[in-house]
């Protein structure tokens, strides 16, 4: 899945322009929509990457873009910059969040194919990815005038029935409420968890073995311990806004947070 990572070196900063954000504990300063950020260089690069959690940016250090940028930056418009070409900066800036949900389509649908027990699906879900990439080569127009919503729909039909050919009979916690639950040594292997709320939950220890994660809510859980191992539908973002140790399993699709805190002795 290397071309669904953001590859920053190659984007010209869409993420650190296009996207609003308001003071929280997520972002230190307030920034309106289309509007470099105070720390964005002019060769493109973030002034304070090294410190962003430290200078109250915690909200840039969990975003992902599932390589839209790179994409948009390099493909859709050519390599030329938006400070190059001012022109081209209001399309541009449109069409990253297309991509954007273009691109985390084809995260899931790639992931989708790594499920084994889901093989009768995979044909079906080839064919939607095939389609899927042949859009994100459209022009800028052609972007523009896309409705996504029925390929998320195609899509999510697929990945539910995927989620259930992998879990077999888990547990349906889907959109459940585990706000600050301590949820300690649970076992939770092959339930679902898509959409629910996990935002400081204590998963300490916890059998998270073959949980469909789609769109869970990891803000601040704590998987210091936890075993994810075949754990799917997991982006790398969520894990970003966990915590964890040295200890918790993951699947192989996702990366150990480089701030995770090793446990002390």
């Amino acid at each position: 899945m290397n071309d669904l990572r953001a590859d920053c070196s190659r984007c010209f900063a869409l993420c650190c322009v296009v996207p609003a954000f308001g003071r929280s504990v997520d972002f230190a300063i307030d920034k309106p929509a289309r509007t470099p950020c105070p720390n964005l260089r002019e060769d493109f690069r973030c002034g304070i990457h090294t410190r962003l959690r430290d200078s109250g940016f915690t909200g840039c250090t969990v975003y992902d873009c599932f390589g839209a940028g790179q994409q948009v930056a390099q493909v859709t418009f050519g390599g030329t910059s938006w400070r190059d070409d001012p022109a081209s900066a209001r399309a541009m800036f449109d069409v990253f969040p297309v991509m954007r949900r273009l691109h985390e389509l084809l995260w899931y649908l790639t992931e989708a194919l790594e499920l084994a027990p889901a093989r009768e699906l995979h044909p079906a879900v080839r064919e939607l990815r095939a389609e899927v990439e042949a859009l994100t080569r459209g022009t800028p127009d052609e972007l523009l005038r896309l409705d996504v919503d029925p390929h998320w729909s195609r899509m999510n039909d697929l990945l539910l029935r995927a989620s259930e050919l992998t879990r077999g009979r888990g547990r349906n916690r889907r959109g459940a409420d585990l706000i600050g639950k301590d949820l300690r040594g649970a076992k939770m292997r092959a339930s679902t968890l898509r959409g629910a709320y996990l935002i400081g939950a204590r998963l300490v220890d916890a059998d998270l073995r073959l949980v469909d994660f789609i769109g869970a809510d990891l803000r601040g859980a704590d998987l210091s311990g936890a075993d994810l191992t075949g754990a799917f539908f997991l982006t790398q973002a969520q894990l970003d806004a966990a915590k964890g140790d040295e200890r918790t399993k993951l699947p192989r699709s996702v990366a150990r947070p480089a701030h995770w805190v090793r446990r002390q002795a």
